[in-house]
């Protein structure tokens, strides 16, 4: 059941793209979306089917939703470009951090932190507020928040690979 919440997340996903930006349908589809990433989960842990292939499709299924929001999302709001620097740091971090969590464990590996979920959630409310707030600065929060984030989860993937180092 967890497993086809996830599936349905990417099927609206897709769905997004064929719904104008900020319209209300747009944004029924996005929460909608939204929420099959927090059922998933719960589904998974209350009825006992947490699966390494259920981790997975999660991931799957945020990157295409964080993905298709791009998107959607880049053509219709104004970010600065300071803004847009930012960014491309935080994703060279993390992909830092995937790529030395392959090297280290020899797969992939994907860290669900508290902080990697508050980014989560941080960064699906912010487009919730782009008529309230200007993006330049919920755009500072969300940042900090996410190289915080990033750099925590460089962090935790060295750590157990120095953890399991000493074990052998």
């Amino acid at each position: 059941m967890a497993n086809t919440i996830s599936y349905i997340r990417i099927i609206l996903s897709a769905a997004l793209l064929f719904f104008p930006v900020f319209s209300p349908a747009f944004y029924v589809i996005y929460i909608s979306g939204g929420l099959t990433d927090i059922l998933d989960g719960i589904v998974a842990r209350k009825t006992n089917t947490v699966s390494s292939f259920g981790e997975k499709l999660d991931t799957t299924a945020d990157f295409v939703f964080v993905t298709v929001c791009l998107i959607k999302f880049i053509p219709a709001v104004q970010i600065p470009v300071w803004l847009y620097v930012w960014i491309a740091i935080i994703a060279l971090i993390k992909l830092i951090s995937i790529v030395s969590g392959y090297i280290m464990h020899n797969k992939l590996v994907t860290v669900h932190s508290f902080m990697n979920k508050f980014t989560g959630v941080f960064l699906f409310i912010l487009p919730l507020t782009f008529w309230i707030i200007d993006l330049k600065y919920s755009g500072i929060a969300a940042c900090a928040i996410a190289t915080f984030a990033a750099l925590q989860e460089g962090h935790i993937i060295g750590s157990e690979f120095r953890l399991q180092q000493k074990t052998y």
